[in-house]
């Protein structure tokens, strides 16, 4: 056999071996601490996909007598690695729901909260247009006022130029 694919063979073994530990303890966990031992069983799947890959290009450059038997030995190691890939689904889909869950009850809770906010935002729009309503009206006043007067002037002109 070859001592290159030993020594992957004996790393997946420890690398298998974490995973199903650390999926074990990520179910009883919650949090930040679940989302790191998520992160951590992503990354190890994806450190096993490639020790599978690096053992099978191995076997396959080996004789056809060793390549058979490591190829067998292969078949079992990417079973037993479809199987932690299938836990690792199941509980990141779980948690995914739950998140997803969490996230709705969420923001539900943050409109309870915000329908308090919109009295106070309607009360203020309402004063808001109350004073630009007052505003308007004083300067109609104010514009009125100005045209009166120069009417007047200019009335006041007229009669002076036309009577002198």
């Amino acid at each position: 056999m070859s001592e290159v694919f030993e020594v992957y063979e004996h790393h997946y073994c420890e690398l298998s071996a974490n995973l199903s530990s650390y999926c074990t303890a990520a179910t009883v966990l919650d949090g930040e601490q679940k989302k790191q031992k998520i992160s951590e069983i992503k990354t190890g799947l994806d450190d096993a996909d490639g020790l599978l890959q690096k053992m099978d290009l191995e076997a396959r450059s080996l004789s056809p007598s060793a390549k058979a038997t490591l190829l067998a030995k292969l078949r079992e190691y990417k079973t037993d690695f479809n199987s932690l890939k299938n836990e690792s689904k199941r509980f990141t889909s779980a948690n995914a729901n739950l998140a997803a869950r969490d996230q709705l009850l969420e923001s539900g809770m943050v409109d309870a909260l915000l329908i308090h906010g919109v009295d106070d935002n309607v009360i203020r729009s309402k004063k808001i247009l109350t004073s630009m309503s007052r505003r308007m009206s004083r300067n109609k006043c104010i514009i009125g006022s100005i045209v009166a007067i120069l009417v007047l002037a200019i009335i006041f002109i007229l009669y002076f130029k036309l009577t002198h």
